[in-house]
């Protein structure tokens, strides 16, 4: 079979073009066999478009597209549905008329594909009857499938005026969705973010959501032993293990899945790139993270509740939230601490995401790509031949070279966490093994960069000439022991940093013995 092309979303191109495809067809049995209204949430480019196509074909009754899948003997393929598919996917929704103008325009498509006519001229009212008269008109109950249902608010999301607008003319289309529950069969809603069913759905309480669902973990995305199957061809000659730290681990309490955009561009390609972050820029999020001065380091060490996990407004979005339902994050384990009460521990999926997504925070925090980039072979000689003192003069005139007015623009450089973030970001950004918060027996090490058998330990201060009680903190906290048996050397790193003049004010280091 042809390799699948990056981006496509059709099933029925798939199919009938000879395309490998990954069979997910037990999903829909499974949807169809638990219940009625369901809610999944997945990053951007995961798939969800061609899980929603999927359904589209098994419930329209083209078994000739499941042959050889796993419905194709599972399913009464008499059991027609007349679908309505309603999807958000394409094009940027400015406000709330465009909005409204991109509705009337669906359901236009779909009174001319049924036959049917609208009394109504309120969206909410030709939504309404449009199921209604499918229903009677085929005496069957309709199957309703919405992709990408946040995308016009996450498209405008920093516009608060204009977001609020789009997402009141949202919450009037689906509020139809349960007054029309005799006419429907099936309903199932994708997105990235997951919003307050208060808000949107409202009344929709028997909306399940399968986000975090084992049974459905897989349900987007490709695990491994999908990816060696079907793309057994694609995988001779390439190091597995190359390609599972580049682009495996995602994981919703599940079997852990690839990236399908990432795999997918790697095989055509044949070079390890960020793919999936380059087809996004997360400009309301990096906006977020600068404007409560996030900690960066401390993304890798997240532990959060369900509450942080799961739906959010406008008016109260938190940052944990965001990284998880956007893809920069994972879950990597949990724990159940009481009965009912589970943590969460979070952390960057892959390689891809956490070296891009910190040389593209490193960029924004300094607006100094080229200097970062003139300074790599430098910082990789200095960490080979264990030269320190080089390093600060790097450091130092990386921080010098921002210029005054991006300064002046944020108040970032007045924290601490601003300093850190930038050491944290330039180490991650180049691949280099970058140990956050790193834990000992004796306290967290605020950083440890491992590399070619070297360990080297940072302390920073937000203090001028405060390095001596940051090496002495590490050194009486005995913080190398945990690398002194497996490297071959461990520096002990000590860096303060001046408000005033926003740069490094002291730097000392010792080879620990």
């Amino acid at each position: 079979m042809k390799k699948l092309p990056v981006g496509i979303s059709n099933l029925r191109e798939i199919i009938e073009n000879g395309y490998a495809y990954v069979d997910k067809s037990i999903f829909v049995h499974d949807l169809e066999e638990t219940g009625k209204y369901y809610f999944l949430s997945r990053p951007r480019r995961f798939g969800k478009s061609l899980m929603v196509d999927t359904l589209k074909e098994a419930f329209e009754g083209n078994r000739r597209l499941f042959q050889e899948l796993w419905l194709e003997n599972k399913r009464d393929w008499e059991q027609v549905y007349p679908v309505i598919r309603v999807s958000f996917g394409q094009g940027i929704i400015g406000s709330r008329s465009e909005l409204e103008e991109k509705i009337a325009e669906i359901l236009y498509f779909y009174e001319q594909k049924f036959g049917v006519v609208s009394d109504f001229k309120s969206i909410s009212g030709r939504f309404a009857q449009l199921i209604e008269s499918v229903s009677m008109k085929y005496n069957q109950r309709v199957v309703l499938l919405v992709d990408e249902y946040d995308k016009p608010i996450l498209d405008n999301i920093i516009h608060r005026d204009r977001v609020e607008e789009i997402r009141d003319g949202l919450k009037n289309f689906y509020s139809v969705i349960k007054d029309s529950d005799a006419h429907l069969h099936f309903v199932f809603i994708t997105g990235v973010s997951k919003f307050s069913k208060v808000s949107l759905f409202s009344g929709l309480n028997n909306l399940v959501d399968i986000t975090l669902s084992p049974m459905f973990a897989t349900i987007c995305g490709l695990t491994e032993s999908e990816l060696v199957c079907v793309f057994e061809e694609h995988l001779k000659g390439q190091n597995l293990d190359d390609i599972r730290r580049w682009y495996n681990g995602y994981s919703w309490l599940g079997k852990k899945v690839y990236n399908p955009f990432s795999i997918l561009n790697f095989f055509r390609e044949g070079l390890f790139r960020n793919y999936w972050f380059e087809s996004g820029t997360p400009a309301f999020l990096l906006q977020l993270l600068m404007e409560r001065h996030y900690p960066i380091p401390g993304i890798e060490k997240l532990e959060v509740g369900a509450e942080l996990l799961g739906s959010f407004e406008l008016d109260n979005i938190f940052v944990e939230t965001l990284l998880f339902q956007t893809g920069y994050l994972t879950i990597t384990a949990h724990e159940e601490v009481l009965p009912g009460e589970v943590l969460y521990r979070l952390n960057y999926p892959n390689f891809e995401v956490k070296k891009s997504f910190t040389e593209y925070l490193l960029t924004c925090f300094t607006q100094q790509p080229a200097e970062m980039k003139k300074s790599i072979r430098t910082v990789i000689q200095c960490l080979r031949h264990g030269q320190p003192d080089a390093l600060k003069e790097v450091f130092y005139s990386f921080f010098a070279a921002i210029l005054h007015d991006w300064y002046r623009k944020n108040s970032m450089a007045a924290y601490e966490g601003y300093y850190c973030s930038v050491f944290y970001c330039y180490f991650s950004a180049l691949g280099l093994e970058v140990r956050a918060e790193d834990v000992s027996s004796h306290g967290n090490m605020d950083m440890t960069v491992l590399f070619e058998g070297k360990a080297y330990i940072f302390e920073f201060k937000m203090s001028d000439h405060a390095s001596g009680k940051a090496l002495s903190q590490i050194k009486n906290k005995g913080y190398a022991k945990k690398y002194m048996a497996d490297s071959e050397a461990v520096y002990l790193i000590a860096v303060a940093f001046s408000r005033d003049e926003r740069n490094i004010s002291g730097f000392e280091w010792e080879l620990a013995q």
